[in-house]
């Protein structure tokens, strides 16, 4: 792990770091000086030379790099990443709960919880740190870009392990809403058990054979033609777990652009949102041991 970064954070963001290899990383070093290290390990947009000049990598201590240096193993070199045009997700994320040690919000669908790929500022982490002016915040867990809810942040550094464990633990009950089709075969409640993979590089995740790795029980809570309401409450947590299971079971959820088939949806195009709300969230306080809940108060939309 990077020491604590010597940039401040700009436009909410961290600022990012490479460390220069050395011997024992398997890597062939062939660099003279460590800009030549930066114009090959950073990609053309990253603008190295122009930067250098400006002061805009530094060391640990935050001192510039001129880039005329003698390449250094083992060494990190801090920067801010430049920010590409992000088209704005025209949804505001709503503060349900906050409190000294956690931030506890309803995230609208669109809206990835941290910086990623594409997503920078027009995310929910980024978003809160400026409007709330808490730039240590951190998420305790994560929802997909896609997936409205129920969502926790802790506000400074100290905070973050203690609530972290409460979801890397599973002592935390997270039931969620759905809507998707009605299949009079099938008998509710029933719970959902698999083995999920997702590969590096595929936009969907698998169910395959194997030991299993993801439960959910499912439940129906209101029906409505062709269409029902379910209550989801997943007992473990891989990646797009209710989307593909829900699908596996032949009852993919409204508006899912990746289960069952990946669907190229614009990425100006708002106007079908995923109908999967994290409606509830209740834990205990892993500070003080007191009982909380909180409830998303976004509402599903019925096909049709």
């Amino acid at each position: 792990m990077p020491p604590r970064s010597p940039l401040p954070q700009r436009h909410g963001l961290d600022a990012a770091w490479v460390r220069t290899p050395g011997p024992g990383d398997g890597a062939a070093i062939s660099w003279a000086t460590m800009r030549d290290f930066l114009v090959v390990r950073l990609p053309a947009h990253a603008e190295v030379e122009r930067r250098l000049s400006a002061g805009e990598f530094v060391d640990s201590s935050g001192h510039p790099w001129s880039g005329d240096e003698a390449y250094r193993p083992h060494v990190f070199v801090w920067f801010h990443r430049p920010l590409a045009p992000e088209t704005p997700v025209p949804f505001e994320v709503d503060v349900l709960a906050q409190h000294d040690r956690y931030v506890v919000v309803d995230k609208p669908p669109f809206l990835a919880t941290t910086p990623r790929g594409a997503h920078a500022r027009e995310t929910a982490l980024v978003r809160l740190r400026v409007a709330l002016d808490l730039p240590e915040l951190a998420p305790a867990h994560r929802l997909d870009r896609l997936t409205a809810g129920v969502l926790l942040f802790t506000t400074r550094r100290e905070h973050r392990g203690a609530y972290a464990g409460v979801f890397q633990g599973r002592r935390a009950t997270k039931t969620y809403e759905a809507i998707a089709p009605v299949d009079p075969t099938l008998e509710f409640p029933r719970t959902l058990v698999g083995r999920i993979e997702k590969r590096r590089g595929e936009l969907q995740a698998r169910i395959v054979p194997g030991e299993p790795n993801a439960s959910t029980d499912v439940d129906v809570l209101e029906v409505r033609g062709a269409w029902a309401r379910y209550r989801l409450t997943p007992l473990t947590g891989k990646t797009h777990q209710l989307r593909v299971q829900m699908a596996t079971l032949g009852l993919p959820i409204a508006g899912d652009p990746l289960y069952p088939d990946v669907v190229d949806v614009p990425a100006d195009d708002f106007s079908r949102p995923l109908q999967l709300i994290a409606r509830r969230l209740a834990f205990t306080d892993p500070v003080d041991g007191t009982p909380v809940a909180f409830e998303s108060r976004r509402a599903l939309e019925w096909p049709g």
